[in-house]
């Protein structure tokens, strides 16, 4: 499997990043920002592929969402996305090709073979479609992490997810453009979260992996115990566990997903045609259950656990 990885690595996404490269060929990630800037969502990129010592390119690419401003996540993440540990920054160089454009050439060179997995806020891909609005019959499957598709959200706006709520113009362009992805929401990730007790006994397997994921992760995980979720919640590695094992999706439904761009109260809120009466085609792949089970054993090879 050939992966494009398009992210804003904090560090949910950083557990997914981990998890690609253990078990795919990932032709190239390319940066966006979201959980924070995009100077540092970079730099966490080019760490990543140090620690995992790995040549994949870094394609930085919008440093801002296409139309209004919106506030990051470092109060969860951390200033730099990376729980402030302080790490050595990476000596390699982020490519000078844009995210936009590397995304394009890529599905060119690899036609209906690559695999496009969306961590992050959707304003990479959503330019790329603007330039060409055949970018989806070259790519063999889309996988996007964002939504909250019954309205349960995680942003001040109580129905929007934070990707989509980050960028909703943008989402609304990938939404209405691609003919059918598969989409991992929010609320798939409040069903299969992680244990505590699971992820500190693969954080002390002693690979190099776990010890960096470990330090970048200490803050999310404590704030996340104060804020009382009874377990660990990686968005992105789900997602990405739906990316690289299609098997593991348990249950899924086809339904018309649009974007909410202009209310007061749900500016960024996914809205699902559950009863059909649009009228319109499904464009998503829901993903309602995955199995438990391989979603863990696949979080902890990422993280070179035994």
């Amino acid at each position: 499997m050939k992966l494009l990885i398009d992210t804003d690595p904090g560090v949910d996404d950083a557990l997914a990043i981990l998890m690609a490269h253990h078990y795919a060929e990932v032709v190239a990630m390319t940066i966006a920002a979201g959980n924070v800037g995009l100077r540092h969502t970079v730099a966490n990129a080019l760490k990543l592929v140090d620690v995992i010592d790995a040549a994949t390119p870094v394609h930085p690419g919008c440093e801002h969402p296409l139309v209004l401003r919106a506030a990051d996540a470092a109060f969860v993440h951390g200033a730099d996305g990376f729980g402030d540990t302080g790490y050595t920054l990476s000596p390699r160089a982020a490519a000078s090709e844009h995210a936009t454009l590397a995304m394009l050439r890529l599905s060119h060179q690899h036609a209906g073979q690559l695999t496009v997995v969306a961590l992050g806020p959707l304003t990479n891909l959503a330019l790329a479609l603007r330039l060409d609005p055949d970018l989806p019959k070259r790519v063999s499957r889309l996988v996007v992490m964002g939504g909250a598709v019954n309205g349960r959200g995680n942003t001040h706006l109580v129905p929007a997810e934070f990707n989509i709520g980050f960028d909703p113009e943008a989402a609304h362009i990938v939404f209405s453009s691609w003919p059918m992805f598969d989409l991992v929401d929010w609320e798939a990730t409040l069903r299969h979260g992680l244990d505590y007790g699971d992820i500190e006994r693969w954080l002390c397997s002693g690979n190099e992996r776990a010890k960096f994921y470990a330090a970048i992760s200490r803050r999310t995980r404590t704030w996340a115990r104060e804020h009382g979720r009874e377990r660990l919640l990686s968005a992105d590695a789900l997602a990405m566990a739906v990316a690289l094992d299609p098997a593991i999706i348990e249950d899924a439904q086809e339904r018309h997903v649009g974007i909410e761009l202009s209310g007061d109260l749900t500016r960024g809120a996914t809205v699902v045609d559950w009863e059909g009466r649009m009228g319109v085609p499904a464009n998503a792949r829901i993903v309602l259950g995955v199995k438990q089970a391989r979603f863990e054993e696949m979080a902890r090879a990422a993280l070179g656990a035994a």
